[in-house]
């Protein structure tokens, strides 16, 4: 059943007791829910015979939907890793949103920042927007913009600033059906601000700790009396010296966007956006030679006075969809991308000795250039199959990528000393590029989806996807072409089933799958078979009959097959026989918990484990980690503070580690808590106070080698924003 309850409005009180929270996270919660519910989907458990049953009538909601200004922490509603915009209880995943209310809460700028306190997910820190993601042990190495892939290294900066974003969808584990390459980790999928019927916008300005200044301008609205051709211009600059000695990060951007109606049911959209970041960038303490940890000011730093990085990031996309009147749609869809990067830093090369001293350093320059094309075509058409209700996706798409890099770097002769680093110590070096390379990378696919409900309660899924990938690395310097792969008809399986145990609660599972190319040679010079990544998810889904509020419970199994491990018997060649494996266990709450509140808060246990050497395999990932955000308005009960919000946030990350050159390097566990109040100071106006971290913790939130990468997280940061809304 898809698209369940869609144009059904449920009028009654029932109670729904719900999943999670302490000890298991599985300790259940009455809560008493009544008004009527807008869902999108068809209703669960109807009574009609087989006979005379016929598909219900459908609120056409095509491959998108948006959370802005709907006042929740949560969204019934799922488009990531799917070509439908669907209930969370109808994705036989884990999936995670993070709406408008909760990115305007936090004060998140950058898509790691926000990342930093979302469930399930590992921030690896480094300057705002140039941050690692990991999420089930694994890497991001793709993002999403409306459903289109752009690809993602955390060196060049290019995540997007949130000003643009209307919300963030999360699903975790492998996703190849519509991705064909990548990693197993899953997908994040950010869905543009739209432009609007209606006139509206905000503009607002904030300052905060560090010498931080911000100022965002919102305007959306009809450039027709109807309203069938509508505009959006967003804009925002930002400048922060950071709370590391010597560096800085600033952004600007410019985003618009364009929406046509052709027709009742056809819609053409342009969207533009252009951003650019100024950093002076620091890449990390390191540590003593055993791997032991510096106690250090947070503020401390191995950087210089030169240190500088730069990008400009400019995409396009163009999007033609058209809905049929039984909820189907077609959608064709385009993403250009031009990003250039431009950086020169130094660092540490070498572990700090009891008295500070470092007797190594290096510094790296890059010059990057990269342009991507991402086109996607497809079809959702639901129909009656032998009485059953179904739906079938099929479609065409194409990535491709080709950049330019340019690379120098030198070690720095000197000896330096951690306890009084002196930035100016060393000269601006002239850069002379070293390496000069092309890489040029495409894939294109065909891919089909097949749901259909046997039963009235249940529903499986089953598709498949046929991917042919090329990529070959071209040395500018000789002329050379290295690391060539070619892989024709690769198959990513995709198997699913929910089951709807009452009109509250879903069990699901599913098989995932997706594949990556590697670059390794085995004996005889052809190129290792890819990586595999599969994994096995069960678990049971549960919401309010209203919507306001989600819950769920996940067991996973993630296997990472083929990877490259040296032949024992022909050095320097290479044999597809490694496996990783990680599996755990994950619960989330999210929306409105009682009148006034709403909450998201996950718990995840995860372990890994190298099954060729018994060790583990991603040391940075927490076996268990506790992510809580709430708001309460407090004007819900006490009338005379009508207007008033207060919330915050808890992040606990269990003990983690590196390892680095045979040595350990051991992070302790710990807890960050965050704050903030909003106070109406009238209809359209806001105070917006931000505490972070407000017991001001001093603790590692990244560790990675004993030379660097090594990061204090943020201390106690004040934040104060006024915003007005028209």
């Amino acid at each position: 059943m898809f698209k369940k309850k869609q144009a059904e409005s449920i009028r009654n009180t029932k109670s729904l007791k719900l999943l999670l929270l302490t000890g298991t996270f599985l300790a259940m919660t009455g809560i008493t829910t009544t008004g009527h519910a807008d869902e999108t989907t068809q209703s669960h458990g109807s009574q009609q015979s087989a006979q005379d049953r016929v598909l219900e009538p459908l609120i056409v909601q095509g491959a998108s939907y948006e959370t802005e200004n709907t006042g929740s922490y949560t969204s019934n509603l799922v488009s990531v890793g799917e070509k439908d915009v669907l209930t969370v209880r109808e994705i036989p995943q884990s999936t995670h949103v993070i709406t408008r209310d909760r990115l305007e809460d936090g004060g998140y700028t950058s898509l790691d920042t926000a990342l930093r306190k979302t469930p399930g997910i590992v921030v690896l820190s480094n300057d705002d927007g140039r941050s690692s993601i990991f999420s089930r042990g694994f890497e991001y190495d793709n993002l999403y913009f409306n459903g289109l892939a752009a690809p993602l290294s955390s060196i060049y900066g290019t995540q997007p600033d949130m000003a643009i974003v209307d919300h963030v969808e999360i699903l975790r584990g492998p996703q190849g059906l519509y991705g064909g390459t990548g990693e197993p980790t899953g997908t994040i999928n950010m869905r543009l601000k739209q432009a609007q019927k209606e006139f509206g916008g905000s503009a607002s300005v904030s300052a905060g700790s560090w010498g931080t200044y911000r100022a965002d301008a919102d305007i959306t609205g009809p450039l027709t009396e109807n309203g069938a051709l509508r505009g959006r211009l967003v804009a925002a600059k930002s400048e922060s010296d950071g709370w590391v000695k010597g560096t800085d990060n600033g952004v600007e951007l410019a985003y618009g966007t364009l929406q046509a109606d052709i027709t009742d049911a056809t819609t053409l959209t342009f969207s533009l956006n252009y951003m650019g970041r100024d950093v002076k960038p620091f890449n990390g303490l390191p540590t003593y030679a055993d791997g032991t940890l510096i106690d250090l000011p947070v503020d401390t730093t191995t950087g210089f006075d030169w240190n500088d990085f730069n990008n400009d990031v400019k995409d396009y996309i163009v999007e033609l969809e058209h809905k049929f009147n039984d909820g189907g749609h077609v959608k064709t869809s385009l993403r250009y991308a031009d990003r250039s990067v431009d950086f020169l830093y130094g660092f540490s090369l070498d572990s700090a000795d009891p008295d500070g001293k470092v007797d190594r350093m290096r510094w790296l320059a890059r010059d990057f250039e990269e342009d991507s094309l991402a086109v996607d075509a497809h079809i959702s058409k639901p129909f009656a199959l032998m009485d059953m209700d179904a739906n079938l996706i099929m479609g065409l798409d194409y990535r491709g990528y080709t950049s330019d890099m340019k690379q120098g770097l030198a070690n720095i002769n000197g000896t330096f000393n951690i306890f009084n680093w002196d930035t100016s110590a060393v000269a601006k070096p002239n850069v002379t590029y070293s390496t000069d390379q092309t890489t040029d990378s495409s894939q294109y696919g065909g891919y089909s989806q097949f749901r259909i409900s046997p039963l009235e309660p249940l529903t499986v899924m089953a598709g498949g996807r046929l991917s042919w990938y090329e990529s070959e690395v071209t040395n500018n310097l000789t002329g050379a072409r290295t690391s060539k792969v070619d892989l024709d008809a690769e198959f990513t399986p995709y198997v699913g089933a929910t089951f709807d145990l009452n009109d509250n609660f879903t069990a699901y599972g599913s098989y995932t799958s997706i594949f990556q190319p590697q670059t390794n040679t085995k004996v005889g010079g052809d190129i290792i078979d890819p990586r595999t990544g599969n994994q096995y998810e069960v678990g049971l889904k549960g919401s309010t009959l209203s919507n306001d509020l989600n819950g769920s419970v996940a067991l996973f199994r993630l296997e990472d097959k083929n990877r490259a491990v040296d032949d024992p018997d022909n050095a320097g060649f290479s044999l597809a026989q490694g496996k990783v494996r990680v599996q755990g266990f994950e619960t989330e709450l999210s929306g409105r918990l009682l009148p006034g509140l709403e909450v998201s808060a996950g718990y995840t246990f995860t372990t890994t484990k190298d099954m060729e050497t018994g060790t583990t395999f991603s040391y940075w990932t927490p076996k268990h980690m506790v992510q809580i955000f709430s708001k309460y308005d407090v004007g819900t009960h006490f009338n005379e503070m009508d207007g008033l919000s207060a919330g915050g946030s808890l992040k606990y990350f269990d003990d983690f580690a590196a390892i680095s050159g045979g040595r350990t390097i051991n992070a302790p566990s710990y807890t960050v808590v965050d704050a903030f109040l909003n106070y109406k100071l009238t209809e359209d106006v806001t105070a917006i106070f931000n505490v972070d971290n407000v017991f001001n913790e001093k603790y590692y939130e990244r560790v990675g080698s004993t030379m660097l990468f090594n990061f204090y997280g943020k201390p106690r940061t004040y934040g104060f924003k006024l915003k007005a809304e028209f």
